[in-house]
């Protein structure tokens, strides 16, 4: 049993800065600094990728930590802990659990402290994270936040404040388990999703752009024009239950004749409606003029998701039928 460790950059390894920048802790010196990590019997198996915020990490660039991390199930670790910025924390687990082949634990963990401040979260993360990926328990649970002492499954998890180290929370269902004195409680088991097949290429996901538009008051929909031109798909993050102005709905449905065109809420929470409302904008309205229906899935899961169908040739259909799991 083993715990293969891969880092990325972000707070958790933050050792404070120079002259030269910001000096970063490599996964040794990380594992090493955590109390207790040396005593549970999972021994970590460090290999540095990247060291960079998260905001420069890319879906290409995961991808490749997704096959190092195959690679590493293959060799015989028991499961996998990916440390990384939490600004993108939840769009990059996501992703992951798009594509993980693995019934082995997948789990991305940070910090929201670093190292030079009084009580950093990053030790107390990293251990949480590397017993939830040696937990037999943890299996089949695709990819998972761990922060906080708190298990969060990828669909679900929001970063939902910017400082705070209880950041990261499932609005629409609450963690799906806890560390408890040490172990590993999980307290539901999600059925796991049929995910995305095929592997995209970063020429695959160059070729297929997908833009993210959220809806405002007084919108114009100025942003809206000639974007079939630059980009292969589109994610609205609509008003409440999915709702857009009046003047917004037929620039919506000419796009959605040229690009697959997803119905998002903007709101963090909630599933978007099919048939409550009935006026122009509505989302009865705009599902009736070609949009798809996300259902509970976020404006910023949704784009990784479509961009990933996008780039692994799926039609229609299939995207139709890949969102509808989120209803």
């Amino acid at each position: 049993m083993s715990v293969a460790l891969f880092t990325l950059g972000g707070t958790i390894g933050m050792a404070g800065r120079s002259t030269a920048g910001v000096t970063r802790l490599t996964g040794a010196e990380l594992a090493a600094a955590v109390p207790g990590l040396a005593e549970l019997g999972c021994p970590v198996e460090v290999q540095d990728i990247e060291a960079v915020p998260s905001a420069n990490l890319t879906l290409a660039g995961m991808l490749d930590v997704v096959d190092a991390a195959s690679k590493a199930i293959s060799n015989g670790a028991t499961g996998i802990v990916v440390l990384q910025g939490s600004d993108t924390l939840e769009e990059t687990t996501f992703l992951v659990d798009q594509v993980w082949p693995h019934s082995n634990p997948f789990v991305l963990t940070g910090a929201m402290r670093n190292p030079t401040l009084a009580g950093p979260d990053g030790p107390a993360n990293l251990l949480a994270a590397a017993r939830v990926a040696c937990s037999p328990a943890a299996r089949d649970l695709g990819a998972l936040v761990v922060f906080n002492d708190q298990i969060h499954a990828a669909r679900w998890v929001r970063k939902t404040h910017s400082t705070s180290t209880a950041t990261f929370a499932s609005p629409n269902t609450g963690p799906i388990g806890h560390l408890v004195e040490d172990q590993v409680r999980i307290l539901t088991r999600p059925a796991r999703q049929d995910g995305v097949h095929g592997r995209a290429t970063p020429e695959d996901l160059d070729a297929n752009k997908v833009a993210l538009y959220t809806v405002t008051l007084d919108d114009d929909g100025l942003l809206l024009e000639g974007l079939a031109d630059k980009y292969q798909g589109l994610v609205v993050a609509g008003y409440g239950v999915g709702h857009v102005p009046a003047a917004l709905a037929p620039v919506l449905a000419e796009l959605a004749q040229r690009i697959p065109v997803v119905l998002t809420s903007r709101t963090g929470g909630g599933s978007v409606l099919r048939n409550t409302y009935s006026s122009v904008g509505s989302e009865s309205d705009l599902l009736q003029r070609g949009l798809i229906d996300a259902g509970f899935l976020d404006p910023y899961k949704s784009r990784i998701l479509l961009r990933l169908l996008l780039a692994t040739n799926e039609g229609p259909d299939e995207i139709t039928a890949a969102f509808a799991q989120h209803h």
